[in-house]
């Protein structure tokens, strides 16, 4: 009998809507930064996939964008995208945060979920997230909202920060993977995003950081170009990175910058950190932010700026 005998290896997804912790639930299965997390809603644009392998299984995570009614062309591709990726993985969990009572966004997803039910037979674990943030009781009455919400395969507690059921989720989204010949990926890989995607997610995350609300969907993120800096030593590499923070209005601009470039320069410091962690090199990070009226709204634009 080969090492790859009775494998399982498939794709899980995680849905729910905006800031319902599915990031944080990733990065805590992958057990490294692959998603972007924030307490801002609407964070996460990429199809970010992370990779949980242990011996015998291999579960792939789809992170996707919050599913939530859409008020902009933007808004409506990412439930588009959220859509297309439901169609096309072995299990959903539905995350649902218990430090906040089932409301109107919770049923919107749950609807989509039935109306996929019926399109094709997945099963849809129910997580209820953030449970390190509610006592007993109030988890009891969320555990039963839950139940009465729809028609789970499972329905399980956890709290990614402090850890708490992390493996029991990963088991029971695992549980229901179809058999394999051996891995999908190699099994030292994380993610498969690349590379310049994953730098420009961490100057997003760094530049939302801290910043009252307007700011969130109105930034996009563009590497414009990675080149090794020439004429260094070997054993000192530097990596020139340039990046252009797009956003829809001079006032949003000024916020970014900060008074005298302030807030762009712990923007800048925050992220390069990040990128020298991912590259395991120095970076020397150059960041320029732009004014493109209204992109949300404009198809050309949209498409020039990757969605």
């Amino acid at each position: 009998m080969s090492e790859h005998d009775a494998w399982k290896a498939g794709f899980a997804c995680l849905v729910g809507r905006p800031n319902a912790g599915k990031s944080t639930l990733t990065n805590a299965l992958v057990g490294d930064k692959v998603a972007i997390t924030s307490s801002k809603p609407q964070t996460t644009r990429h199809t970010i996939r992370g990779i949980v392998t242990v011996p015998g299984e291999q579960l792939i995570l789809v992170d996707t964008p919050g599913l939530h009614k859409p008020r902009t062309l933007l808004g409506q591709r990412l439930n588009d995208l959220v859509r297309e990726t439901l169609l096309d993985v072995d299990v959903i969990g539905f995350c649902l945060p218990a430090d906040q009572k089932i409301g109107p966004g919770d049923r919107f997803v749950a609807s989509d979920l039935a109306d996929l039910q019926k399109a094709r037979r997945v099963p849809i674990v129910a997580i209820a997230t953030k449970i390190d943030l509610v006592d007993r009781e109030r988890l009891a009455e969320h555990l039963i909202a839950i139940d009465q919400l729809g028609d789970w395969t499972a329905i399980i507690p956890v709290s990614a920060t402090k850890g708490e059921q992390v493996a029991e989720v990963r088991q029971v989204l695992a549980d229901h993977l179809p058999p394999s010949p051996g891995p999908l990926y190699p099994e030292e890989t994380l993610t498969d995003e690349p590379t310049e995607t994953m730098i420009a997610e961490f100057v997003r995350e760094a530049a939302l950081e801290g910043v009252r609300d307007e700011l969130p969907h109105s930034l996009a993120v563009v590497v414009e170009e990675m080149l090794p800096r020439e004429d260094r030593p070997a054993d000192k590499p530097l990596m020139d990175v340039r990046v252009h923070v797009y956003v829809e209005r001079p006032s949003q601009k000024a916020i970014i910058i900060g008074k005298g470039g302030s807030r762009l320069r712990e923007v800048g410091t925050k992220a390069r950190a990040e990128i020298e962690r991912l590259l395991g090199q120095r970076v020397h990070l150059d960041l320029h932010v732009k004014v493109a009226k209204d992109w949300q709204r404009d198809p050309k634009q949209l498409q020039r700026l990757g969605f």
